[in-house]
């Protein structure tokens, strides 16, 4: 029985202990008196019946007014505590219940508050403990977490049914390059618990996927698979995948990892070289078989004069054609070559050691260095670098006989010096500058680069110059400097730790996921994916032609809320704000200029949403939104709907409902309320804050928390 009624019962109760005895009284007394005596009590009930009544109806309402006393302070304040303790002890441990009503009300209050602290106490002992027993743990973890986000290559692992259970920070920058669109944010192409099918192709994947565990039934130890796929943005992606092998049986595959690749570039160089190298084959073929033809007429005896000059012409003809492809297939492969040059990080000391050590295997010449600035550091591409400084001492050493040779480092701040120092002898700068022009080479070696173009590629420059007082020359290269990336031995970390603002990329739970466990109404709450959402408009009335001006979403997954999964998007609405919701959101129209459309906006997000379930703060508000634009832009958000304000209302009926109340009252803190993305934040902590509250009242599955929200006043709204 709810409390109103139980407080209608005692009414009932009051009323008739009121007027009960009183009534029975007269009855018996009518029944038992004369007909003299039943006129005299006429005569006394027509004279004081009146102020009887009155008495009667102010005891009533007094004693009314006593009884909401007694049951607002001690039923409905009890209730109160009754769900105070139930967020205590399972949503916000630092909740307190409130001290007030009657002295005994309050007593227990106290009690149960410092039985509150005392548990508090214990936890934190037992949290201490647990800490310092997880420490090894930790380690690893954030060991396995910095190695995943410094890794260049993309690398995604997921299940056995392919949703994905980790990813780093490349394979997220990879999956942003294969949308279409630059102006809409975060797109869901990838997540934790998201498919992988989102990214590849499922009719791949499933071909990928049945390819391995046939070559791990045929007993092969390490199998994997590699193939070549294209993005919906039209790049091409290098997969390789390995399977892992589950625990209980070597031979069951649990998961895969994805190696991912941009190869666009390179097949498109790729392509270019064969066409190049089809070029240099099929179009000398005929050339030299005119020239093998023409030479073998000129030793014919009975050839006359005239004839052998036409011979001879044709050969220079077609000599000129093959050295004309020959110089065009140079520069094409010129420029494929530094187009590959990565520049990466490298100090001056060691690029000269490793110059010393190439050119005393490949000069007679006596080597030094001086290495001024052990810590000058520059962008180079190593190689290419090297061969510069083994091509100008080649020139030195073989032209102008040059027998010792000092390599030499020395910088500035903003520039790092690689000097080549002789005795004797000097050069001209116009003689330098020749050299630029000149491919590079050493020892009969030769490059189809020239040391122009390493200057260029480096954002370097080269000089010649003289040190008169030591009577030494010297060539310089000078490259701009890079501050040094080696941290000082105090500075130096230990284990990257990851902190509450790292995104969250990993979660091996979901190793056990399985979608042919069960229907998805039928699935537990905390197993299931959420995508909990908030919008900011144009006002309040969507029938009425108000418009959506903001997008904010996070997402849930496997009982955790990934803060850094979010999206997060402006829109233009095409009409007027409402002054009242600038007031509320201050989103300002100069703010939506040049933001995309709804038309660009509302797909992204149904992407991002999909295979989850929908969760908001008053859901049937931000959901009209939502369906009015389906059967024009061709989406359907047709995946369950969780309301949290439904929820607390079925949890919480003797409370406020408000954002702001619940996120007090279960210990959330608030940041960028009024905005998307900050509601939807608070929205999914609240909600996980509920989990286990609604466990408590035997709400486990979907299906059991939609049907409580159908049993609140709230799910009569409509907009």
């Amino acid at each position: 029985m709810g409390a109103r009624w139980r407080f209608a019962l005692a009414v009932v109760v009051l009323a008739a202990l009121m007027t009960g005895p009183f009534l029975l009284t007269g009855a018996m007394v009518w029944a038992d008196a004369s007909e003299e005596a039943r006129d005299a009590l006429r005569a006394l009930a027509e004279r004081w019946l009146p102020l009887g009544g009155v008495t009667t109806v102010a005891g009533f309402a007094l004693g009314i007014a006593l009884l909401a006393r007694l049951f607002r302070h001690y039923v409905q304040g009890l209730l109160r505590m009754a769900e105070g303790l139930d967020v205590l002890r399972r949503a916000n441990p630092g909740f307190r219940v409130p001290e007030e009503g009657p002295r005994e009300v309050v007593t227990l209050a106290q009690a149960i508050n410092r039985l509150a602290d005392e548990r508090d106490r214990l936890l934190a002992e037992l949290d201490t403990r647990v800490r310092e027993a997880r420490h090894a743990v930790e380690e690893e973890r954030n060991r396995l977490a910095a190695l995943m986000a410094q890794l260049a290559e993309a690398v995604i692992v997921c299940n056995a049914e392919g949703r994905i259970l980790l990813y780093n920070e490349a394979a997220r920058r990879l999956a942003q390059s294969f949308g279409d669109s630059a102006t809409v944010a975060a797109s869901g192409w990838i997540g934790l618990g998201r498919s992988i099918h989102a990214l590849l192709d499922p009719d791949l994947v499933a071909h990928v996927f049945e390819s391995l565990e046939v070559m791990l039934e045929q007993g092969e130890v390490r199998p994997s698979m590699q193939v070549v796929t294209a993005t919906p943005a039209g790049a091409l992606v290098r997969v390789r995948v390995s399977p892992i092998a589950g625990e209980a049986a070597k031979e069951q595959i649990s998961g895969y990892v994805l190696m991912l690749e941009d190869v666009t570039d390179q097949i498109e160089r790729e392509a270019s070289r064969n066409e190049l190298l089809f070029e240099l084959t099929e179009g000398n073929r005929a050339a030299i078989a005119n020239i093998r033809l023409a030479a073998e007429m000129l030793h014919l005896p009975d050839v006359d004069e005239a004839m052998r000059a036409r011979f001879r012409a044709v050969i220079a003809r077609e000599v000129e054609a093959v050295s004309t492809r020959l110089d065009v297939a140079s520069r094409a492969f010129a420029d494929a070559l530094r187009a590959r040059w990565p520049l990466e990080p490298m100090r001056g000391a060691d690029l000269l050691h490793a110059a010393a050590a190439y050119l005393k295997r490949r000069l007679d010449v006596v080597l030094e260095l001086e290495i001024l600035d052990e810590e000058l550091w520059f962008e180079a591409d190593h190689f290419s670098l090297l061969q510069a400084l083994a091509f100008l001492a080649g020139r030195l050493v073989e032209d102008y006989g040059v027998p010792m040779l000092r390599l030499r480092l020395s910088g500035d701040d903003r520039l790092v010096y690689l000097d080549l120092v002789w005795s004797g002898g000097s050069l001209s700068n116009e003689i330098v500058t020749g050299w630029e022009l000149e491919p590079l080479g050493l020892g009969g070696t030769r490059s189809p680069l020239t040391l122009r173009d390493v200057l260029d590629r480096h954002g370097a420059a080269m000089w010649f110059d003289r040190e008169k007082a030591r009577h030494r020359a010297f060539v310089r290269l000078a490259l701009p400097r890079k501050q040094s990336v080696r941290l000082p031995p105090s500075a130096t970390p230990a284990v990257p730790a990851l902190e509450e603002g790292r995104p969250e990329f990993y979660d091996f739970d979901l190793f056990a996921w399985s979608d042919k466990a069960t229907a998805l109404e039928d699935r537990s709450l905390a197993e299931l994916s959420y995508t909990v959402f908030d919008t900011e408009t144009t006002g309040l009335d969507p029938s009425g032609g108000d418009e959506i001006i903001q997008i904010g979403a996070t997402r849930i997954v496997n009982g955790r809320l990934l803060k850094h999964e979010s999206f997060e998007q402006l829109i233009d609405p095409r009409r007027p704000l409402d002054p009242a919701s600038i007031a509320v959101h201050h989103i300002t129209p100069e703010m939506l200029e040049g933001q995309p459309t709804i038309e660009e906006v509302l797909p992204a997000f149904h992407r991002f949403a999909q295979d989850t379930v929908l969760v908001a703060h008053n859901a049937a508000f931000d959901m009209r939104f939502l369906q009015l634009k389906e059967e024009k832009l061709g989406v359907r958000f047709d995946q369950p709907v969780l309301d949290t304000l439904l929820l607390a209302a079925f949890l919480l009926p003797n409370q406020e409902h408000s954002l702001e109340a619940l996120a007090h009252y279960f210990g959330v803190r608030v940041l960028g309320r009024h905005t998307a993305l900050g509601d939807a934040l608070v929205t999914a902590e609240i909600f996980l804050k509920m989990i286990p509250l609604l466990a408590e009242k035997g709400v486990v599955t979907l299906r059991q928390a939609r049907e409580a929200s159908q049993q609140t006043y709230y799910a009569r709204l409509r907009y």
